[in-house]
């Protein structure tokens, strides 16, 4: 069993015009686009509770979905002030590096909670 801790960060940080990167205590760098962060929001104006059905739709959320800030909620989470106001939803480390969208992570079976879906 290994002691690295591959959910706390090191670093959180704006990567671009819209993206956020993640350094990892374990080495690891995770960079997400701020559009794929808003459509994977989990809070209940985004999903419904019971059922777990998506609420969002994605052709509610701009291409170029920015974010006003980011803060640190306990040791634990971010929650992130989305351009278009949205801001109830907290993004856990957990579960942001198990959606981790580098090309490693998602060979190796990472979740797609926080990938925005393919275009047609």
């Amino acid at each position: 069993m290994s002691n690295i801790d591959t959910t706390s960060p090191l670093e959180v940080t704006r990567s671009g015009p819209r993206a956020i990167s993640v350094k990892w205590k374990d080495g690891h760098h995770s960079i997400y686009r701020t559009r794929g962060l808003r459509l994977g929001c989990g809070c209940a104006n985004c999903v419904e509770e019971m059922t777990g059905r998506k609420l969002l739709q994605p052709d509610n959320v701009p291409e170029d979905m920015d974010v006003k800030s980011i803060e640190m909620t306990g040791r634990y989470g971010l929650k992130i002030v989305f351009a278009d106001g949205h801001d109830t939803g907290i993004f856990t480390f957990k579960a942001l590096r198990e959606n981790c969208p580098c090309a490693a992570c998602r060979e190796s079976g990472a979740g797609d909670r926080f990938i925005e879906p393919a275009v047609d």
